[in-house]
């Protein structure tokens, strides 16, 4: 059996690297700041902001997850929170690339965005929102982009942990956090969601963010060891689903009003198990 678990860890290990041949292309970037120095400044964040715990009175609940919606123009995000508040979901996860970087299309974002009054909302940055120096922008309105909230039901809490993954890296201080947080807390908790916008094995080859295949090894088997049930991501533009070790991985599809596909993710916790499906948006 372990044979076969690392058989199948070396094949998926040689597809990501087939994948990853291509270097980064940062010409879109105009970076002030490393990974490690945005994971500071979030945990700068967090200190001020404990992490949400979102109390719920059924054992029932969901969760909507987006991702690329690259603000712009804003129809099918609109449709996606109307989505969410009418089925009564009990949080919004937006798993990066939410706009292009400039001011002008963080403005238009943060207009279209519910009250946190009204749903909890919480965001990841994707390597978009990271150009035109765009992480002051997500920073300043958004707050952290690396930090971790619970749903606690009657039977149980479940823990989902958001990463910054906006550069291809966690980078050395947040994959310490990352691997502390597992180590450490993860028995505490029944399910295990953890979110990123970069998706760990790519679905299409690409030019740009590509994941570290040394970091991608020792992330899965993190996973594996603390029982992460899923990960949700995007950045593909194009859904997938695999299911590897006791992992599920998740590439959602683009919420982007020009995309072909465009789509998001119902993630429902019922009586104790995951469930989950694909939602396309029609005009």
């Amino acid at each position: 059996m372990e044979l076969l678990k690392y058989n199948r860890l070396s094949f998926l290990v040689a597809a990501v690297i087939i994948f990853a041949g291509c270097s980064k292309d940062d010409s879109y970037f105009s970076l002030n700041q490393s990974v490690d120095s945005r994971v500071e400044q979030s945990f700068g964040w967090n200190d001020k902001h404990p992490a949400t715990e979102i109390v719920v009175n059924s054992d029932d609940y969901k969760i909507f997850c987006m991702s690329d919606s690259h603000v712009g123009t804003t129809v099918n995000l609109d449709k996606f929170f109307n989505a969410a508040e009418k089925s009564g979901a009990s949080a919004v996860v937006m798993a990066g690339d939410l706009c292009s970087g400039r001011e002008s299309d963080y403005e238009v974002l943060n207009k279209h965005l519910p009250s946190g009054d009204s749903i909890p909302i919480f965001k990841v940055a994707g390597n978009h929102d990271l150009h035109y120096e765009g992480w002051s922008q997500f920073f300043t309105r958004f707050g952290s982009s690396t930090y971790m909230f619970t749903v606690k039901t009657p039977s149980g809490s479940d823990l989902f942990i958001c990463l910054d993954t906006s550069e291809g890296t966690l980078g050395k201080v947040q994959l310490s956090w990352l691997s502390n947080i597992l180590n450490n807390q993860r028995q505490n908790y029944r399910h295990c969601i953890v979110v990123t916008h970069n998706n760990f094995f790519r679905v299409k080859q690409a030019e740009s963010t590509n994941p570290l295949i040394e970091e991608i090894t020792v992330l899965v088997e993190l996973f594996t060891k603390n029982h992460v049930d899923m990960l949700i991501s995007g950045h593909d533009h194009r859904s997938d689903d695999r299911l590897f070790g006791v992992t599920r991985y998740i590439v959602m599809d683009p919420l982007e009003d020009s995309s072909g596909n465009p789509g998001y993710f119902v993630l429902r916790a019922a009586d104790g198990n995951l469930e989950y499906r694909f939602v396309t948006i029609t005009n």
